[in-house]
């Protein structure tokens, strides 16, 4: 076990040098939205359909999303130096969601940095981080650069959706088209209050 873990702290230490921060990782999802592109190597018309969406999505979630002070001094006061390394993909609905709230918690948080790495780029990374044996995203790996250890991992998707996404497969097979545009009503409607709880059960602040 400990070697398995020291090979995936290698892995993840190697991706944080090739990592962009959220300004940087936005500026490129603009761009390829504006371009008629996606990330990855599929350059489907559905997961261009999804980079533009997330785009405007993601633009969204940064101007709504209100991070409650109790929660700030929270962040404020946490000692330990943490990277987030997160792996995604501009087509990822999910990630649309998580991302803006991500950069929010490392912004009132001075010891956490958030670097994106994409994972079509870094698949001997994400198969280290699989989800259920499953290349979902978006993934979120927390590493102690004290430590030099990895102390936390979440994702793809927050707690109440998880449960909503296995309980709907459990019933249906596969997710629909509905299912998912039911699962972003919900989304908006929780207001990144299940991401960020999720996020500070991980960090042990609630």
């Amino acid at each position: 076990m400990e070697v398995i873990e020291k090979d995936r702290l290698s892995l993840a230490e190697e991706a944080l040098s090739k990592g962009k921060d959220y300004q940087e990782y936005r500026e490129r999802v603009h761009r390829l939205a504006e371009e008629g592109k996606t990330t990855g190597p599929e350059q489907s018309e559905a997961r261009i359909n999804f980079t533009q969406l997330n785009d405007q999505r993601m633009r969204r979630w940064e101007k709504t999303f209100k991070m409650p002070e109790d929660v700030q001094e929270k962040l404020s006061k946490l000692d330990s130096k943490l990277v987030f390394l997160v792996l995604t993909e501009s087509w990822c609905g999910d990630a649309a969601a998580s991302l803006p709230i991500m950069d929010q918690i490392a912004r009132k948080a001075k010891n956490i940095e958030l670097k994106i790495v994409l994972r079509d780029e870094n698949l001997e990374l994400m198969d280290a981080f699989l989800t259920q044996g499953s290349r979902s995203i978006p993934k979120l790996i927390v590493l102690d650069k004290n430590k030099e250890q990895i102390v936390g991992e979440w994702g793809p998707r927050p707690s109440v959706a998880t449960e909503m996404v296995e309980a709907f497969k459990a019933a249906h097979g596969k997710l629909t088209d509905g299912f998912k545009q039911d699962l972003q009503v919900w989304y908006n409607k929780d207001k990144g209050k299940n991401i960020l709880g999720d996020i500070l059960r991980l960090l042990a602040l609630e």
